[in-house]
């Protein structure tokens, strides 16, 4: 796999995923090692100079007015890090804090943050040898950015804490032995400089976005199964409806689940069946579309952020200044993120709709629950329960985290972000949502079965297809959760979108 080099600058969404699911090296750029060591050596000055600067010649938080002396500086950094590693919680998932770490190492490639070389290039060896630090998930408030995690993932450099190493976990100076990589001690300004910023809320907010981007596609395929499930008409898609209301995410879900419906002979015209569908297939357009528009501007917002220094203070070099800011706080990820989870949040909530007007047979005219000789077989009443207690669920974890501040070290940071808690809900409520497009892609294709099936469209045949080679019709009841699963690995294995787009071309938006 082609190595992804970082030069501080043009880091990708897919470059981090490479990177921290696929185990693709990284190597630094030239020029970024050349600001490195001169962003050094303006710390080196600054120090020699005894001026105060923050974190620095100072202590931190509403430590910041105490000047400490320049023979405790390498204590304060070692002591920061330490003192900070106080996190709760179950670890995060091996790749994102691989992301963390390849993130920070984005960060501290830009040249403002102070670092040497030597531990910069120590946090390279461990993504490219496969140290992976234990990295508790909670008990950051995402101002002073991500210090609490960020401190967890410090630890293994300085021989402590805990870390992965090929898959077995180890202290932490121990996983760096087996791996061959030299512990380090933290010097002026580094400590700080390995903590101070955003990488934790971004990495796992990128990683969940990533997920999300294609989950989306996997909506518009359920909701055009769906369509063919419930004799869908075709009418609300007119391209022209859409023109007259021209959100993006609106026109290219019409013209996507056009070009999925495309040849099928199950949907209908407005009037042959009936005058108008229900809101959950009448209007996928707009929601999907609203939750595609919502999507694009977190995408934007991590694009800006994962290239940013997110330092304090931060170091310039041509000046030889060291300028205390705001740039840890994560309220514009805090803010992507909860977005990011409300925009999935109503994914689900409108394909538990979908499902519903299935298994209802007042509503589809199919036997009750999907399922013939009811009453003996339940069918799918209970997918549908599930789905409703994940999108119930969903409604509670949406609640956004980022009108939440609590004032901490003694009213000096008296505004956080809680971008973390954030980008953690949308992980979750992402995989609720695939669970629930796991289920309705069951659904429509049973109903599909029980309806009569005249002739799917190009995109919805080779969907239905593949489900059928994973799921047989359900003729009685049988353990469905193993069902579910094989749909759902269908869906996070990317298996579905690309029998479906080898059909119907690719799904862009």
């Amino acid at each position: 796999m082609k190595p992804v080099v970082i030069t501080g600058n043009d880091l990708t969404i897919e470059e981090v995923v490479r990177v921290s699911r696929y185990g693709a090296a990284v190597q630094l750029n030239k020029d970024a090692k050349e600001r490195v060591i001169a962003s050094r050596k303006a710390v080196d000055t600054l120090t020699a100079e005894e001026r105060v600067v923050y974190g620095i010649t100072t202590g931190f938080g509403n430590f910041c007015n105490t000047v400490i002396s320049s023979n405790e500086s390498r204590k304060l950094q070692r002591n920061l890090i330490i003192s900070h590693a106080v996190g709760a919680g179950e670890p995060f998932e091996e790749e994102v804090v691989r992301a963390i770490i390849l993130l920070r190492i984005n960060n501290l490639a830009k040249g403002y943050s102070g670092i040497r070389l030597e531990t910069l290039l120590t946090m390279i060896l461990m993504l490219n040898k496969g140290v992976t630090p234990v990295v508790p998930q909670k008990g950051s408030l995402g101002a002073s950015g991500d210090l609490v995690p960020l401190s967890h993932m410090v630890l293994p450099m300085l021989g402590m804490g805990k870390a992965v190493y090929q898959n077995q976990i180890y202290d932490g100076g121990t996983a760096m032995d087996l791996a061959g990589i030299p512990t380090i001690e933290l010097t002026e300004k580094e400590g700080l400089a390995l903590i101070n910023g955003t990488q934790v809320m971004t990495a796992a907010g990128t990683l969940a976005l990533f997920d999300t981007l294609w989950l989306v596609k996997t909506a518009d395929i359920a909701a055009a199964l769906s369509f063919e499930a419930q004799n869908g008409i075709i009418d609300a898609l007119d391209p022209r409806i859409q023109e007259l209301r021209p959100h993006k995410g609106q026109i290219d879900t019409a013209r996507i689940i056009n070009r999925l419906l495309k040849e099928s002979k199950n949907i209908t015209r407005q009037g042959e069946l009936r005058v108008q569908d229900a809101y959950s297939l009448r209007c996928v357009p707009q929601v999907h579309g609203a939750s595609k528009d919502a999507l694009n501007y977190v995408k934007e917002k991590i694009e800006i952020e994962i290239n940013s220094v997110t330092d304090n203070p931060i170091i310039f070099a041509d000046t030889y200044e060291g300028i205390s800011g705001g740039n840890f706080h994560g309220q514009a990820m805090a803010l992507s993120f909860d977005f990011l989870g409300i925009a999935v949040a109503e994914l689900g909530s409108i394909a538990e709709r979908r499902i519903e007007r299935m298994v209802n047979s007042n509503l589809s005219g199919l036997p009750a629950f999907l399922v013939e000789h009811g009453g003996l077989n339940s069918g799918y009443m209970i997918v549908q329960y599930s789905a409703a207690s994940l999108v119930s669920e969903n409604k509670v974890l949406a609640h956004p985290a980022s009108v939440d501040s609590i004032p901490s070290s003694a009213n000096q940071e008296d505004h956080v972000s809680m971008g973390t808690i954030a980008a953690r809900k949308a992980n979750e409520i992402m995989k609720n949502v695939r669970r629930i497009l796991a289920m309705e892609l069951m659904c429509a294709c049973q109903a599909v079965d029980l309806r009569g099936n005249k002739g799917l469209g190009i995109g919805t045949e080779a969907a239905y297809g593949l489900i059928r080679e994973k799921i047989e019709k359900l003729v009685e009841d049988r353990a469905l959760y193993e069902d579910i699963n094989q749909s759902e690995e269908l869906i996070k294995s990317g298996e579905l979108i690309k029998r479906v787009e080898q059909e119907a071309g690719e799904l862009l938006f």
